[in-house]
């Protein structure tokens, strides 16, 4: 008989709504054991929370995390809130013995990230960070690619993560607060293409050689109520004044990698033209990788032990589960594309088949593994102000690197 889980979710806002989609859909699509139970979403604003737990299958709605936190009742408990808060709940619920998924980045301040991974090698729950974009199938099966041997050596790494909704017009919104989102594009950015360039190459990141760090808008509209689209703040009403964005606009840096090779990395919202461009290329002696999210059911893939007259790229259809691609034998037939939402499902599944005591289809980034992501947005931040190359293995929460 299938075992129940009984999920608890802290958030209710954009990724809020990403997270509820998947653990809806997850029992839909995948057979798990345990089986997801929506328990209970943890919100401010209780008419708003009541709203979206009616329309998102939330059993309870809570103004009172802790107590939720608390809860015997509850195994999971999934963080989407703003990073400031993400250590104090994680910390609250790996004591309380759950399991735990975290919005990435693991934290706003590497001291926090270094915190919630300490507590989770201590903790009876296992931890779970959402990085998605490893459950897209073509980012899981350029992983498998390279693990395979297909592109051997690793050269290059080169990533970029790019947007245009950052511009002039966009209020205040937390995520140009320092003291809340940590940092801007970087954390929320550059974090994903960092984890991404871990998971697909298998090697870590030993050091950043330079990077730039900069904010373009100094000064936002203060939001007076309502957040509108709540990322872009589209139709939020202002106050009429200004304040201080204390968060970079964009960030690039150089990198070394653990094999040898060499690696890029430039995340920014100001990128007028580009939507969701997140982007990576692998270039490696045996062949090549390359992927953009904006095709996001594509894997573009060079071989180069081939005839040279006739070698060129090859443009993956990612989305044949009879084929072995990852995760699409779970929903439509070969070539139905899949959507950024399918992403959160198919983490949500690997979540509950690793409590179920099973192995994930690629490898799940916990809160050891999300510390190194948060280690190498610390070192690049460290590099750009310093203006000097910061080894990874010289970083410290109390003193930036040592």
């Amino acid at each position: 008989m299938t075992d129940q889980l009984n999920i608890a979710l802290i958030g209710s806002k954009f990724m809020g709504r990403a997270h509820s989609n998947a653990w809806l859909n997850v029992g839909k699509f995948f057979e798990t054991d345990p089986t997801a139970v929506m328990h209970t979403v943890c919100g401010r604003n209780a008419d708003e929370l009541t709203q979206f737990a009616d329309q998102w299958g939330w059993s309870n709605a809570s103004t009172d995390w802790a107590a939720t936190v608390a809860d015997p009742a509850i195994g999971l408990v999934d963080i989407g809130t703003p990073n400031n808060v993400h250590a104090e709940q994680a910390l609250v619920a790996l004591e309380a013995g759950r399991h735990v998924a975290c919005e990435k980045p693991l934290a706003g301040t590497l001291a926090d990230a270094e915190q919630m991974a300490q507590a989770a090698a201590a903790a009876d729950g296992q931890t779970f960070v959402w990085y998605n974009y490893r459950r897209v199938p073509a980012v899981a099966l350029a992983h498998q690619l390279v693990k395979s041997g297909a592109l051997g050596r690793i050269y290059h790494a080169r990533a970029c993560y790019l947007q245009s909704w950052g511009g002039p017009d966009t209020p205040l919104l937390w995520r140009f607060q320092g003291d809340v989102a940590g940092s801007g594009a970087h954390g929320d950015l550059n974090a994903h293409i960092i984890d991404a360039v871990r998971f697909v190459t298998g090697e870590e990141i030993t050091s950043v050689e330079g990077a730039i760090e900069h904010t373009f808008i100094e000064q936002r509209d203060i939001i007076d109520a309502g957040a509108g689209g709540e990322i872009a703040g589209a139709g939020a009403s202002t106050a009429g004044a200004k304040g201080a964005s204390t968060v970079d606009d964009a960030v690039a840096f150089l990198a070394r990698l653990s094999g040898g090779g060499i690696a890029s990395f430039e995340a920014t919202r100001v990128a007028t033209g580009y939507h969701n461009a997140n982007r990576f290329e692998i270039h490696g002696e045996r062949g090549a990788l390359r992927f953009d999210f904006e095709r996001m059911n594509e894997l573009g893939f060079y071989d180069a032990s081939g005839d040279g007259r006739t070698a060129g790229w090859t443009t993956i259809d990612a989305t044949r589960g009879g084929d072995g691609h990852p995760y699409a034998a779970a929903w439509w037939p070969d070539s139905h594309g899949l959507g950024y939402e399918h992403s959160f499902v198919n983490q949500a599944a690997d979540i509950l088949t690793m409590i179920g005591g099973g192995e994930p289809v690629v490898p799940m980034p916990d809160f050891a593994d999300a510390l190194k992501t948060q280690q190498v947005l610390h070192a690049a931040i460290e590099s750009a102000r310093h203006h000097a190359p910061v080894p990874i293995s010289d970083i410290t929460s109390s003193g930036g690197a040592s």
